[in-house]
């Protein structure tokens, strides 16, 4: 269940909400005026965030790609390709 709160909560009970982030890797949706204005989240969250986004990326981009040309890999390709970059072949 998401956890909204009002902002005036971030400079009243700040402790509060660093610690129920922390705990619960979810974020603290702050309102002002009783609308939505700032999400509050644990820097580790945040960091899972960026790399999902990231990764979702450039799976995309390989779907794109694979559209346009039409090539596809096996994953014994793709495996081998992954091995030879990992140790500088490539």
């Amino acid at each position: 269940m998401k956890m909204i709160r009002p902002v005036s909560d971030l400079r009243n009970n700040f402790a509060d909400i660093s610690k129920t982030v922390h705990e619960t890797g979810q974020p603290v949706f702050l309102t002002k005026n009783g609308y939505g204005d700032m999400v509050v989240l644990s820097m580790e969250a945040y960091e899972n965030l960026q790399f999902e986004s990231e990764v979702y990326f450039k799976l995309r981009e390989a779907e794109l790609e694979a559209e346009m040309t039409g090539k596809r890999c096996s994953s014994k390709e793709v495996l081998k390709a992954m091995k030879e970059a990992a140790s500088g072949i490539a």
